[in-house]
């Protein structure tokens, strides 16, 4: 459906009319306006409407129609198309999920489409109406303006998985609480895929982005450089915060495995101990439950005793050893 459709003259807003076919005429007429139409989740015949009033290609149309696209930059005859994915994260489920937002810059129109609840842009265009030298800039200040919500929202969706990174690490370093390490090993595995479906979202955009930054994208205002070069430097922060958090939770996961390998690498020592512990009086007691007739000490009368001294005398002497040693 279409959320907003608004004119914009000298980047302020103006009163004109409701239908954005007859915005547009408005704003082409004027020269120096814009219209911003705004759409949620469309259905097709609610695009067919918009596109050909628009003049959009129609690859272009169907990618914004059945979203599931990458981050990307694409040059068309008569506009310019771009796909972002913003994320949102839930702390509480440790989940993060990726909606999709599409961009199509004319040159005298910006139609968004939001696939999603992750990319509200009521707060992105309430703050450009506040800044009419930056909404100056024609169709490409709103490029801008949602391009620098997204990646913003990046460093602060960044800043949430480090702090619950940070737990996760401290739990698999504490003290053995004899806590399942299969839990354990769960809970780091699905942190990585949050972390990749993270990567999914920021690392294909910085192409894009840094095209943006440069010279020579048509549909895209010379004087907004500046402004696309301070997003590419956020979202490069952001990618390398987001490798970071990669690269150490597979460290922690290799640290993880490495514990899970001692206490595996201790408990057949304590196994080993005990079994030569019991080995001993087995063996011994073994040979005298033989049935031969003769044999040494068989008949003295101290002979009892003195082998059940001799188990218990070495199997002390090894428990002393194995403990000496650190295995019990």
């Amino acid at each position: 459906m279409i959320v907003d459709c608004g004119i914009y003259r000298g980047g302020r807003r103006t009163e004109g009319p409701a239908d954005f076919a007859d915005a547009l005429a408005l704003a082409r007429e004027a020269g120096d306006a814009f219209v911003w139409v705004g759409l949620h989740e469309p259905t097709e015949k609610e695009f067919d409407r918009v596109s050909s009033e628009f003049g959009l290609h129609p690859l272009a149309v169907e990618d914004a129609l059945r979203a599931h696209q990458r981050p990307k930059l694409e040059v068309y005859d008569d506009s310019l198309f771009v796909v972002v994915k913003p994320v949102v994260y839930d702390a509480e489920n440790d989940v993060v999920t990726a909606d999709e937002l599409m961009l199509f810059i004319g040159d005298s129109f910006v139609v968004t489409v939001r696939h999603g609840e992750g990319a509200p842009l009521a707060a992105v265009r309430r703050r450009l109406e506040a800044e009419p030298e930056v909404l100056g800039h024609g169709p490409t200040s709103v490029l801008y303006a949602v391009g620098d919500a997204v990646v913003d929202h990046y460093i602060e969706v960044a800043a949430e998985l480090q702090n619950d990174l940070e737990e996760l690490e401290a739990e698999v370093f504490a003290p053995d609480t004899g806590s399942d390490t299969r839990n354990t090993a769960a809970s780091i595995y699905t942190f990585k895929r949050q972390i990749l479906e993270f990567r999914r979202a920021t690392g294909p955009l910085a192409a894009p982005v840094a095209r943006l930054a440069s010279a020579g994208v048509p549909f895209v205002n010379k004087d907004s450089q500046p402004f696309f070069r301070d997003v590419s430097d956020h979202l490069t922060r952001a990618n390398e915060h987001v490798e970071g958090l990669d690269r150490l939770l597979s460290d922690i996961l290799s640290a993880h495995l490495a514990q899970v390998g001692v206490r595996q690498n201790d408990d057949m020592r304590k196994i080993s101990a005990w079994a030569a512990m019991a080995a001993v009086p087995t063996m011994v007691a073994g040979i005298y439950g033989m049935n031969f007739e003769h044999m040494p000490e068989l008949r003295q009368v101290w002979a009892y005793p003195a082998v059940l001294a001799l188990m218990v005398l070495t199997v002390l002497g090894l428990y002393r050893q194995f403990k000496r040693r650190g295995w019990l």
